[in-house]
């Protein structure tokens, strides 16, 4: 499989999120050496009552679990959406070896916008990082959930 092979994979855990009515992220960490998928994860924030539950944040603590260590330094990250400054850290700590990303998160992102944790000299470990994989399907997904989400506030809305 390819990057974007694997972001596809990731875009279909954004749609389980999307489904459940969670901002449509999704996550894969797979083995760089074997290309084996270790685990998947969608945002449940939402659903799960805690803001730290990003897709990020789920499938570093499934893929430590999972593979019984702190340190996923052989990993790589395949998410549909930058991550924002708090998944960026943990990915550091988590010692991914390559952060591939899909679309570009100007307001919240903290990898190529915003913070730009890894430019930051208290970053004690930087991953490859590749962004824009499969862009235009991520960013049609979150912009269709965000649409949707002010259609229905209106509707609410006591005008």
């Amino acid at each position: 499989m390819n990057a974007e092979d694997y972001m596809l994979e990731a875009l279909k855990e954004a749609q389980k999120a999307f489904t459940a009515d969670e901002v449509p992220v999704g996550c894969l960490i797979v083995n760089s050496q074997s290309g084996e998928i270790i685990c998947r994860a969608h945002n449940l924030s939402e659903h799960g009552g805690d803001a730290t539950a990003h897709a990020e944040i789920l499938a570093i603590r499934e893929a430590c679990r999972k593979l019984g260590q702190n340190r996923l330094r052989d990993m790589d990250m395949y998410v549909t959406l930058e991550p924002c400054t708090m998944c960026a850290a943990a990915i550091s700590f988590a010692r991914i070896n390559h952060l591939y990303f899909g679309a570009y998160d100007e307001k919240g992102g903290g990898v190529a916008n915003g913070i730009k944790f890894y430019e930051q000299k208290t970053c004690h470990h930087r991953p490859k990082i590749t962004g824009g994989i499969l862009e235009e399907e991520s960013s049609e997904l979150l912009k269709k959930f965000f649409k949707n989400k002010r259609q229905k506030a209106k509707c609410i809305s006591p005008d």
